[in-house]
């Protein structure tokens, strides 16, 4: 398509650097979405911690994301990031928010059109922002994760930079699973494949619920067959993929999207993934990895991975989940936009006095 002369404005959350250093999923597209535009010629400015990393002109009010920095307050940084966007909106012509529901009560106070991309629905507690401001534009990461109501103008799934992650022709020995160490995540259901198949497992992922995990991780760390990594950054994600037989993502709440699976894909690596929520719209069951409902399928899973073709999963992955068709697809509802605003403004002319 033909690119317009329009400025858009791309609001990052600030709980993280822009990409992260380790984890953030809603940074990490922000990034893919900022750089992949640049990359196609537009006019972007990225509002996001002052260390972020861009090609994108910069504009920050934080110096660190505030999970990263325990002097940050959270809300105060929060308030200061998205307001100097609004502040500044009628420098753009359109601002496309990854901020969740807080931005979505700016938006009313700019004459700037605002594209909100939901990226999880985190609480029920806050669904009553989204219906007061449903008039506005959504895009959903899935069309699993929609909430009835929502002028919602298009689907479109996350991307991922598959130059991060190179493809790995041959299986490796171990199980992984890559994500917040949380009930959602069902890292317990992955260590129960582990121990009934007797093979290695690998954890990697911020602890996000200590609880959770000293009760139902912890006590079957051995050093041996089951270890904990910790946070892992792009290298350290590669070196698991080049050990690993096969993915574990056996989540027990509705995935939203689900990055992870795609960069494993990617890597060629399988995926057995739970049905539940946009898992069977990232993974082809049979042809990615194995869709399945519970621990027993999971190891049943174990014994087709040799029926996995690598290359298609890299191919996949090129087709439906790149920065590149990410980005087309955005550049399609930017467009969408710009004309809905444009009849918009014409309807809205005075008509001519005789």
């Amino acid at each position: 398509m033909t690119i317009p002369n329009k400025r858009i404005a791309i609001l990052s959350p600030v709980a993280w650097r822009t990409p992260p250093r380790q984890y953030g999923a809603w940074e990490t597209v922000a990034s893919n979405i900022t750089e992949g535009l640049v990359a196609r010629g537009w006019d972007v400015t990225l509002f996001a911690s002052s260390d972020s990393v861009t090609r994108a002109r910069l504009r920050a009010v934080v110096d660190k994301g505030y999970e990263e920095d325990s002097d940050v307050d959270p809300k105060v940084a929060e308030y200061l990031h998205i307001s100097s966007v609004f502040e500044s909106a009628s420098e753009f012509d359109l601002i496309h928010s990854h901020y969740d529901f807080m931005a979505l009560t700016y938006s009313r106070l700019v004459k700037t059109p605002v594209l909100t991309t939901i990226h999880g629905f985190s609480s029920p507690k806050i669904m009553p922002v989204y219906q007061r401001y449903r008039d506005g534009y959504f895009v959903s990461i899935s069309d699993s994760d929609r909430a009835a109501g929502l002028n919602y103008l298009a689907t479109v799934y996350n991307g991922i930079d598959l130059s991060l992650y190179p493809l790995r022709r041959s299986s490796g020995d171990d199980l992984i699973f890559l994500g917040r160490i949380h009930p959602d995540k069902g890292v317990h259901l992955a260590i129960a494949v582990a121990r009934r198949s007797g093979l290695p497992l690998r954890i990697a992922g911020i602890i996000q619920d200590k609880e959770y995990f000293r009760e139902q991780v912890e006590p079957y760390l051995d050093d041996r067959q089951i270890r904990y990594l910790g946070p892992v950054d792009v290298p350290g994600k590669n070196e698991l993929f080049a050990r690993a037989r096969a993915l574990l993502h056996l989540n027990t709440m509705p995935e939203r999207f689900g990055l992870v699976l795609a960069e494993a894909n990617a890597a060629g690596v399988p995926v057995i993934a739970m049905d539940n929520g946009s898992c069977r719209e990232v993974i082809a069951d049979g042809q990615t990895g194995f869709l399945v409902n519970n621990v027993e399928q999971a190891v049943q899973a174990l014994q087709r991975l040799p029926e996995i073709d690598r290359n298609a999963c890299r191919e996949r992955v090129r087709q439906c989940f790149s920065v590149e068709t990410m980005v087309a697809a955005y550049e399609r509802v930017y467009a969408t936009i710009f004309d809905l605003e444009g009849k918009r403004r014409h309807e809205a002319r005075p008509c001519p006095t005789i």
